[in-house]
């Protein structure tokens, strides 16, 4: 009896680790990318250009007000969102990356 309670704690254990250890590794990571911000078609829509890898960022979201960082360098820090949730989502301009955004740095006033 003692064994079989014994059994059952460890495999509850392993189990609520294990679940744990998935739900970090599906959580999205913040990342960071630095590029141009531009104005989208849509009202209060933007996106970041001139990125290295990707060439343009879609942005879904922001906690900042990106309107008077429109034509700056800027470098950007959130989490990527799938683009099927992206552009399912009103006024998201096309992209080839999407963000929801936390956090924005202006890296310059101009861009190239």
């Amino acid at each position: 009896m003692k064994r079989s309670i014994l059994a059952a704690v460890v495999l509850s254990c392993t189990l609520a680790f294990a679940l744990g250890v998935l739900a970090q590794q599906a959580a999205p990571k913040e990342h960071s990318m630095t590029g141009c911000l531009k104005a989208g078609d849509a009202p209060d829509s933007y996106m970041l250009t001139d990125v290295d890898k990707v060439e343009t960022v879609g942005i879904v979201s922001s906690t900042a007000n990106l309107k008077p960082h429109v034509g700056h360098k800027i470098e950007v820090t959130g989490t990527a969102m799938p683009a099927k949730d992206a552009e399912a989502e009103k006024g998201v301009p096309k992209a080839k990356h999407y963000m929801k955004l936390t956090a924005i740095k202006m890296v310059s006033t101009t861009c190239p």
